[in-house]
């Protein structure tokens, strides 16, 4: 995978580049919010590796900034803030994971190969059921040839569930995966969600499997 490693910390980018080059993934790194964009206009990025206090700006808002123009590249967060609210905030903001600094070398690799699985799944992939399009590549819903809002966090269940092709997701591990906690707020925001998803979308699009969790399609 081709991935860009945003961080003004020279050793970070340093020890993230050397971590992911020895796993064969060909890595860029840009030191601000500006060099970031450079980079991605030069060439095809399939993953990012982002964090938050950049010198020029904010990195919740370049991952923001990404997704309103339509940029589908797995972004994981690497930043110095663990508080649960910053993850919640990263996540809203388009982000599909979340790793605190000091972090592990090998839950890193790890997570970049599980982004780029899911990556790789849902590229091209476009789901059609009746008159509902998901576009995954783009992150466009349309109903009926109007388009649906989703949110982001909307697509990181359905991302989550598409991806396991029918099978069951637990709510433990839609919580983990979502939210970064499965506490009692965040279960009771999943219950919301599904529901929503299926008011908006398809009330048969996601499938509840009592006691064990959800799956995806009729």
């Amino acid at each position: 995978m081709r991935v860009l490693v945003i961080d003004d910390h020279a050793e970070v980018l340093d020890l993230v580049k050397r971590t992911l080059a020895r796993d064969d993934h060909v890595v860029t790194v840009a030191a601000s919010a500006t060099a970031a964009r450079e980079r991605l206009a030069e060439c095809e990025i399939d993953l990012i590796v982002l964090d938050l206090g950049l010198p020029d700006g904010s990195g919740q808002e370049l991952c923001r900034e990404l997704r309103r123009e339509g940029n589908a590249a797995p972004i994981l967060v690497l930043t110095a803030r663990s508080a649960v609210s910053s993850r919640v905030e990263c996540l809203d903001a388009g982000a599909d994971d979340y790793l605190s600094k000091p972090f592990a070398v090998a839950e890193l690799r790890a997570r970049v190969r599980a982004l780029g699985r899911r990556s790789a799944t849902l590229r091209t992939f476009v789901y059609e059921q009746d008159d509902l399009v998901l576009d995954f590549s783009a992150r466009r819903a349309t109903v009926r040839g109007e388009e649906a809002p989703v949110t982001a966090r909307e697509w990181s269940i359905l991302e989550l569930l598409i991806g396991r092709k029918g099978r069951v997701v637990s709510r433990r591990e839609l919580l983990d995966a979502v939210w970064g906690q499965a506490d009692e707020a965040a279960s009771a925001s999943l219950d919301v969600l599904i529901a929503r998803i299926r008011r908006k979308l398809a009330r048969d699009l996601i499938r509840t499997v009592r006691n064990e969790g959800y799956a995806f399609g009729p």
